[in-house]
């Protein structure tokens, strides 16, 4: 009986590990959830990031978050039609975006409790690592200069 019970006990715990895994986010639904949000505005981003779940791994706010406002599609194109820049050893945007970028006001502060300033970039290109044609790290944006 004891054997029958184990045996039991270890396919439950392999089917809730097979299950799990297959939820588990890849690293450029990370970088979507992170950093595309064509909705996000300058005032929102306590409660985006908030929603989104947006934290370092030990659970402290983020200094800095930007969002490219876009939808995925465009944005993932960086990875196609963008420059691969050699200095910074990452891929530079083909075109402008607006983004938002949030900076963090309480210092120190900590999930769920982390407060930002939000501001409204315009005519940016972005800088990302690409994974198999796709963005999976936002390496920063850089100002364009209008004559």
């Amino acid at each position: 009986f004891a054997l029958q019970l184990y045996l039991i006990l270890f396919t439950c715990l392999l089917l809730f590990a097979t299950e799990s895994s297959q939820y588990e986010e890849t690293r450029y639904d990370q970088f979507k959830r992170q950093h595309v949000d064509g909705k996000m505005t300058e005032k929102k981003c306590d409660k985006v990031i908030n929603s989104k779940q947006i934290y370092n791994p030990d659970n402290s706010c983020k200094d800095t978050n930007t969002f490219i406002l876009d939808n995925p599609s465009e944005v993932k194109k960086i990875c196609v039609e963008g420059k691969f820049d050699e200095n910074l050893q990452m891929t530079k945007s083909h075109i402008q975006f607006k983004v938002v970028k949030c900076e963090l006001k309480n210092e120190g502060g900590r999930k769920p409790n982390c407060q930002y300033k939000g501001n409204l970039l315009t005519n940016r290109y972005v800088a990302v690592a690409c994974e198999n044609n796709l963005p999976v790290h936002f390496a920063g944006d850089i100002m364009v200069l209008q004559d």
